[in-house]
């Protein structure tokens, strides 16, 4: 045996390589959980204190698509009072939590960017971690997120409600 086979080969060594990639991917975990979080602090100030006589929901933008605006999302008659429906394609959820009073809030959890999928018992559920939101407001009621769903405008015109 030759001294020139038990010199190490040149290069990175295999933990620096193992520490770049796990690096890797804490940075992208890091960047997915983040950005829910941008996305919600925008409009949550302007939907909690803007209350409606009932004939619209409550304001923000909620960063919602724009080519959605105007699109008819469904009647009075298909949300029910005290629930609500979530339209998952338009990435938003329609709530009355009162007879005549229609809300709209992001489908996206605030928490880490799930799409809430049901309404129940008064809240809007995400099911990634049982984060639980009010059909009023969309403040947190319960789990893991800690910011409220952004509300997103809506306008009820007769029996038809569309984004705004």
């Amino acid at each position: 045996m030759t001294s020139a086979s038990l010199q190490p080969a040149s290069g990175p060594a295999r933990r620096t390589v193992v520490a770049a990639a796990g690096a890797a991917g804490l940075a992208v975990a890091l960047t997915a959980c983040s950005g829910s979080d941008d996305g919600g602090s925008t409009s949550v100030d302007t939907g909690a204190g803007a209350q409606d006589d009932g004939q619209q929901g409550s304001g923000g933008s909620g960063g919602g698509d724009d080519a959605a605006g105007g699109a008819a999302l469904a009647s009075t008659a298909d949300i029910p009072e005290g629930g609500g429906k979530v339209f998952a394609d338009q990435k938003v959820v329609v709530t009355q939590p009162t007879a005549g009073e229609f809300k709209a809030f992001s489908a996206t959890c605030t928490h880490q960017g799930c799409a809430v999928k049901s309404v129940a018992d008064g809240v809007i559920n995400c099911p990634c971690h049982n984060s639980n939101f009010s059909i009023a407001d969309g403040s947190v009621q319960s789990g893991p997120a800690k910011k409220p769903l952004p509300a997103m405008e809506i306008t009820v015109s007769g029996d038809s409600i569309t984004l705004a």
